[in-house]
């Protein structure tokens, strides 16, 4: 070894390099006769285990060690359990069969593994024909058919029915296990309350739930008090139609935006405007508060979400990226804090810290008009023409469809009993379980007197904070209160629910 290490170190020419290299690949063939065997030693210690294959002659130092590293990491688990296999059926028990020496034949694990290491490709077929998976399940349903066509005749037609759903289930991939719905009670109209002279556009509730504001077509703000219907205040400084509203759980401030491309603060102890926000190029649709931050995030026409400092009026940031008009956005407390639905059909949630996408939703086909968060659970849902689909935060994940109304969705409500109500162009209205996605009620709107056909459409709608009263603005003027019909019980109004098989997944 002294020689060795004095010639490795001595000036290297071209025969040294040549006799190291033998020396070096001589070692390692000593170094796994040593310690690539699996009979015990005479400590009793059982060495690793290397491929016969290479362990003999093979120069490629690259294989054994690939080889050392299978046989150290998988050997253990290289056969089931007896508790286990003795579970099996017969059939997959795969037994060794003798050589003609009195050897065992490797098993199919360790011929993979071995022509994993020499770097064959390793065939996946099978069937004794060469055949794919894909083929033999295509044989065995067809070959399930024909038996259970060919014991029809002595089948009742019970078993009949139950054998043709789970063969229907079998060949739909794609569907969706439907949890039973909640009961819920029919929601019936309240009370109208007629004031605006334009189609109102706009609602918000005090955090004290006391009362609601509305803006409308008629560029007025008016203050109503929720338990009487009684109108307390009209505020006017917008000259076009008022299209957003929010009112602070934090400060005495209310927020409103309108088509006017103006963005103001209102003083609710004066009754006056404090402040503008100004930077936004065409009208004002939809505007929100943060729930923790003073910060105020707005939509509009011109396709950006602009992020304004409540305070200073600074424009913090200019979320771009849609290539449409920002219809509705939301803010929450986590990631994403703020999600916009836009008309070009789809919706993004943003990191209000970075200022960036973190994630486009392209699942629609028409223009996202209306978004909705559920108050406790961390999911919200988006509505265009004739689809309403529910998602999961923060990714974004696909839950389900609420599949059935079919019209123009302008707005979207949840509450905390799990209720969501949607809101159509057409004046038509439903409310589903937000749960399993079943509409448990279905109705059109009833126009004021007077209006005509056209003014059906419910334009905005809003839970209270107790969620037991539904706030809708509508296209004829007037604002209809709705409650839980307090009589039903599922004895009287009976869920009429059956699971559908045919569940779309997008």
């Amino acid at each position: 070894m002294a020689a060795e290490v004095a010639a490795s170190s001595a000036p290297a020419n071209g025969a040294d390099v040549k006799q190291l290299d033998a020396m070096i690949l001589e070692n390692a063939r000593i170094s796994k006769s040593i310690y690539a065997t699996t009979t015990p030693n005479s400590s009793g210690r059982k060495r690793l285990k290397l491929d016969p294959a290479l362990a003999s002659a093979d120069p490629d130092i690259n294989k054994a060690a690939l080889s050392l590293r299978l046989h150290a990491e998988y050997s253990d688990v290289q056969e089931l359990p007896e508790a286990i296999a003795s579970k099996l059926p017969a059939t997959a028990q795969r037994k060794k069969k003798p050589r003609a020496g009195g050897e065992e034949a490797p098993s199919q694990s360790e011929e993979q593994a071995r022509k994993l290491i020499e770097g064959i490709p390793v065939s996946h077929n099978a069937g004794p024909g060469g055949s794919s998976a894909l083929v033999l399940a295509k044989k065995s349903r067809n070959s399930a058919a024909a038996g259970s066509a060919a014991k029809g005749a002595t089948s009742t037609p019970n078993q009949q029915r139950n054998e043709a759903q789970q063969m229907a289930m079998a060949r739909r991939g794609d569907v969706l296990v439907q949890p039973q719905p909640d009961w819920h009670p029919p929601w019936k109209l309240m009370r109208v309350i007629s004031g605006h002279l334009g189609w109102v556009r706009a609602l918000a509730i005090e955090p004290d739930n006391k009362w609601f504001a509305s803006g409308a077509g008629d560029r007025t703000i008016k203050i109503w008090d929720l338990a009487s219907g009684a109108l307390k205040l009209t505020l006017t400084g917008h000259i076009s139609t008022v299209r957003g509203l929010a009112v602070s759980s934090r400060h005495p401030y209310m927020f409103s935006c309108g088509e006017d491309k103006m963005v103001k603060c209102w003083d609710l102890e004066t009754n006056k405007v404090i402040r503008h926000y100004h930077g936004h190029l065409s009208g004002v649709y939809t505007l929100a508060l943060h729930p923790t931050l003073d910060v105020l995030v707005t939509g509009g026409r011109d396709g950006v979400a602009r992020v304004w400092d409540m305070r200073t009026r600074s424009n913090v940031h200019v979320l771009s990226g849609h290539t449409g008009t920002v219809s509705d956005l939301v803010c929450q407390e986590a990631d994403p804090q703020v999600i916009t639905g836009s008309l070009d059909s789809t919706v993004r949630m943003w990191d209000l810290a970075a200022g960036k996408t973190m994630g486009v939703l392209t699942h629609h086909k028409k223009g996202v008009r209306a978004l909705a968060t559920h108050p406790s659970e961390f999911t919200f849902a988006s509505g265009s023409t004739g689809s309403i689909k529910q998602w999961k935060c923060p990714e974004g994940a696909f839950m389900q469809n609420f599949d059935g109304h079919n019209a123009i969705i302008n707005t979207l409500s949840v509450n905390d009993q799990n209720v969501l109500f949607s809101g159509g162009d057409n004046g038509s209205m439903s409310f589903w379980d937000w749960k399993s996605g079943h509409r448990f009620q279905a109705l059109d709107t009833t126009a004021q007197p007077g209006s005509l056909d056209a003014e059906s459409g419910i334009m905005s709608s809003m839970f209270d904070l107790s969620g037991s009263r539904l706030i809708c603005g509508e296209a004829d003027k007037t604002i209809k209160i709705w409650k839980q019909d307090e009589d039903a019980t599922p004895e009287t109004h009976p869920l009429e629910w059956k699971p559908s098989f045919a569940t779309r997944k997008f």
